[in-house]
């Protein structure tokens, strides 16, 4: 027989009642067997029903992320490995299998966003901090999305191990933020600034000190003949003599030149330059332009324009405006299709062009 096999029996004669010490050691015995039985039982039960409850928490979890756009995202320190939730592989137009390599990611930010990117993760790592972010990124797939980042460093001692938070899809938001920042500052027919952004930019004047004038002159312009165009064709073709006049009116001016419909058929023109002689320049480019025929539905109608100048020469806004209106005025009423001049000596004077 091998050491340390076989069976060992001890057989006495005639049974042996046990002791009444023994009976009750039994009896403890058996208690607890059947008491850790049912604690047993009551175990499996308690992590079934937390296991299924976790399986439902992390259900809701996924929905709630998923109608949110929000993922979760960690980055091991200093190995750069990524770990994303499926959220942030959608945003991203990655298959949820794809191997993630950061600087693959890191690619998809737009020049902007990825420098505003690094040099906010570079803080955070530094100052054992955290940051959030607004970014712009173009996905594998090509489409243009914006993304909100938020992130925390978690350290070990005093070593960061890791950097991790969210991002979500705010690519709705940003455009209907963009939207009405949009409806807030331009016409949205003619696509050009609106009056209040006319009036803000306009009011600078005011603000900046004597000889430093943010633009040189203003002009107000008229449309002659618009109300004709609306009586015998009506309002959409009025409306599309108006985008037209627009896309004249920034084809002649500069990039630096605020243009603006201020009123139906009224638009104005904030000059950049000082230079001299520019004002009337424009004012003559802008006539010719809008004295050509515009077709619209296969009819032919033409309108003009009157302008009034009026130039900087350290007025106040509201003197530089009535200035600017007098000398179209005067234009309108010495037969229209032409500009005057404001004369800078005699606020409200207008001399012919």
């Amino acid at each position: 027989m091998e050491p340390g096999s076989g069976i060992l029996a001890l057989v006495d004669r005639e049974p042996r009642r046990p002791r009444a010490a023994e009976s009750r050691r039994l009896a403890d015995f058996a208690a607890a067997a059947d008491c850790l039985a049912r604690a047993t039982t009551d175990f499996r039960e308690a992590f079934a029903h937390q296991t299924r409850a976790l399986a439902h928490s992390r259900k809701i979890f996924d929905r709630a992320s998923a109608a949110a756009r929000i993922g979760v995202w960690e980055c091991a320190l200093p190995d750069e490995a990524l770990t994303w939730t499926d959220q942030v592989y959608a945003m991203f137009d990655l298959p949820r299998e794809a191997p993630l390599d950061r600087s693959r990611i890191v690619a998809c930010y737009t020049p902007k966003s990825r420098e505003a990117l690094t040099a906010a993760r570079s803080r955070a790592i530094a100052e054992r901090g955290g940051f959030a972010l607004d970014a712009e990124i173009v996905t594998l797939a090509g489409r243009r999305r914006w993304i909100r980042i938020t992130a925390s460093v978690e350290c070990e001692g005093a070593v960061p191990v890791r950097i991790f938070g969210m991002k979500q899809d705010i690519t709705e938001e940003k455009l209907l933020a963009d939207r009405t920042r949009y409806l807030a500052e331009f016409d949205a027919m003619t696509g050009l600034a609106n009056r209040a952004t006319f009036e803000a930019r306009f009011a600078a004047l005011d603000r900046d000190p004597p000889g430093r004038s943010p633009f040189g002159a203003l002009l107000l312009i008229d449309l002659d003949g618009f109300k004709p165009v609306n009586d015998t064709f009506g309002h959409a073709a009025g409306d599309a003599c108006l985008v037209e006049v627009a896309a004249r009116l920034r084809h002649s001016c500069r990039d630096g030149d605020v243009v603006a419909r201020i009123g139906g058929d009224e638009f104005a023109i904030l000059l950049a330059t000082t230079a001299p002689g520019i004002a009337e320049e424009v004012a003559a480019r802008l006539i010719a332009a809008l004295s050509r025929p515009m077709t619209w539905t296969g009819r032919t109608f033409t309108v003009g324009a009157s302008i009034g100048i009026a130039r900087a020469d350290g007025r106040s806004s509201a003197d530089l405006f009535v200035a600017a209106d007098t000398a179209l005025y005067a234009a309108k009423a010495q037969g229209r299709g032409q500009f005057r001049v404001a004369d800078a000596a005699v606020d409200g004077a207008a001399r012919p062009a």
